[in-house]
């Protein structure tokens, strides 16, 4: 993969005509969500991991949280209006999303699902998550954002020490 390549995110961003900045760290060799923020020499708080649930109702649905959090399941549920909801199971993210665990993002999915990106979002002037690719980063403001994908902000993450 060459550094200059642009993933379907990237794409979909130049085509909607969305500012943002991609970072590429391919050979770095990092794996969690923490150790792409150090690579990028990024708040962690600022980097958010795209994660996919389905609800009891079997209803699919998309939450952004910072990558050093965990996402709340009852919280999520509560926003979505669903009983219960699970992480799907990571043979089932490439069939139904497009994208293999460590590349999902929010934007480009093959169907729109229902998303949610953390509060703590808004107290940044841009959030980065996955270009669609490992290894790829993608960053913009909540503004740009809101152009390409259909969002709501609210409390998901899991409050400390729980």
């Amino acid at each position: 993969m060459k550094k200059n390549e642009k993933t379907n995110v990237m794409r979909i961003l130049d085509q909607k005509k969305i500012l943002y900045t991609s970072y590429c760290y391919v050979d770095s060799g990092v794996v969690s969500g923490i150790e792409v923020a150090s690579v990028l020499n990024q708040d962690p708080r600022q980097v958010f991991k795209t994660l996919v649930t389905v609800g009891n109702s079997g209803n699919h649905y998309v939450f952004l949280v910072p990558v050093q959090k965990e996402l709340d399941l009852k919280k999520a549920a509560r926003i979505v209006g669903e009983k219960s909801i699970e992480m799907i199971k990571s043979r089932e993210l490439l069939p139904l999303t497009g994208y293999v665990h460590g590349g999902c993002s929010p934007i480009g999915m093959k169907k729109q699902f229902q998303t949610v990106i953390d509060a703590s979002a808004g107290a940044f002037d841009t959030i980065i998550f996955s270009g669609g690719k490992i290894g790829y980063q993608v960053e913009t403001s909540l503004e740009e954002l809101k152009k390409a994908l259909r969002f709501e902000l609210g409390e998901i993450q899991e409050a400390e020490g729980s």
